[in-house]
């Protein structure tokens, strides 16, 4: 553990790897990966209208704009913008892949403090964050600057580097940091094998040692390179995190493949989860992370059962979409499973109804939501079998524990 007293600070990971690919010609250059201004939280989303002002002179009119404040979270009042926090910047040396993640106790750390660039590196810049220092360090590194003389450069050229803190890392793992004095307690920093973490405002030392320890464990593991900074993010807060409470927290993940194939976006970038604000961030961004890549565990997988499934059945009986061969339903063995049978009713039935199923629409094969209990009911109501279905139902139905 390296803790900076004052001045620039970096160093070298515990092993430095040999100059590695660059694929710098998949993005065009000059073009880092910072956080989008759009807003992503658990809140509704909030278009803001933009109004051009109207002068009308009675000889002439003239056509001026009226100025317009950029829409920024309101806990960004003030000169600088600042993020007291704790990150890990990131590569996989296999893949080529570049990462960085981050939380704090700020509302949308992902808009500020990481930036990324296929096949040139990561950088976090926190405590009062210089944002330019995401593009001016990739920048260099991408001209082939070592990490160490790229952050040397930028902070000698900075009044404000003794309220900084920096990790930047290049995508063949070799890493710079800084901390400067001013940062809050505890401020430190530690770098290892293809990453580096640092953090300022925290409960203790221990916060950036479980990072590290975590990352360190999944190196050569199996694991996206996603899911281990995600990971080391959830080992930080697991031993205290940021120190300060009862403020609105984020976090964010970035990470952008090299690898023809894997991005769909010219620049790279593969994964972008910027949580803006929640009661617990760093784990939405790993139930957002699983979710999306599918990942075994982050749903419940059983076949439904149940009165309601045969419920359904009943309905779609009436109404000459299940075994319409038959004229009374028989309860059988699989009566109260819902199978592919009774799904393939439910999408036809939603076809006849105008609702989206599995081939028209996407929804999932047998999709029973609200919408189509309505339209059950209403189709029931007028073809004038509702009654019966309601009595049947209502045997089904009874409460009797």
């Amino acid at each position: 553990m390296i803790r900076v007293v004052g001045g620039y600070s970096a160093p070298k990971p515990s092993r430095t790897l040999g100059q590695g690919p660059t694929f710098a010609e998949i993005r065009p250059p000059n073009q880092a990966l910072p956080m989008p201004t759009v807003i992503q939280s658990s809140a509704p989303a909030m278009a803001v209208p933009i109004f051009v002002a109207l002068l009308v002179l009675p000889i002439s009119s003239a056509v001026a704009p009226r100025a317009v404040d950029a829409q920024e979270p309101v806990g960004w009042e003030g000169e600088e913008l600042e993020f007291h926090t704790f990150s890990i910047v990131g590569v996989d040396p296999v893949t080529g892949e570049v990462g960085a993640a981050v939380t704090t106790r700020n509302a949308c750390v992902g808009n500020g403090v990481p930036w990324i660039r296929v096949g040139v590196g990561a950088v976090a810049t926190q405590a009062s964050t210089r944002t330019q220092y995401g593009q001016e360090l990739l920048d260099m590194i991408e001209r082939g600057v070592d990490p160490e003389e790229a952050l040397r450069s930028a902070l000698g050229r900075d009044d404000g580097a003794d309220r900084r803190q920096v990790g930047v890392i290049s995508a063949d793992g070799r890493s710079a940091q800084h901390t400067g004095t001013r940062p809050g307690d505890w401020a430190g920093h530690r770098a290892g094998l293809n990453y580096a973490t640092q953090g300022n405002v925290l409960m203790g030392p221990e916060v950036l040692d479980a990072v590290a320890t975590s990352f360190e464990a999944t190196e050569g593991s199996h694991l996206h390179l996603a899911d281990r900074l995600i990971a080391a993010m959830e080992a930080g807060q697991a031993a205290g995190g940021d120190r300060r409470y009862g403020r609105m927290q984020s976090a964010a993940v970035m990470v952008a493949d090299p690898r023809d194939g894997m991005a769909r976006r010219d620049d790279g970038q593969t994964v972008h989860v910027n949580v803006c604000e929640h009661p617990e961030p760093v784990g939405e961004m790993r139930r957002v992370y699983d979710a999306i890549s599918g990942k075994l565990g982050f749903r419940t997988l059983q076949q439904q059962t149940g009165s309601d499934v045969w419920q359904v059945k009943l309905i779609m009986h009436a109404l000459g979409y299940y075994r319409g061969d038959v004229e009374v339903l028989e309860r059988d063995e699989g009566w109260r499973s819902y199978d592919d049978e009774i799904a393939a009713a439910v999408d036809a039935f939603r076809g006849d109804r105008g609702l989206s199923n599995s081939e028209s629409g996407g929804s999932p094969p047998g999709l029973v939501d609200e919408a189509a209990v309505t339209a059950m009911w209403t189709t029931l109501e007028a073809e004038g079998k509702a009654e019966e279905l309601r009595r049947i139902i209502r045997e089904l139905t009874w409460v009797r524990r």
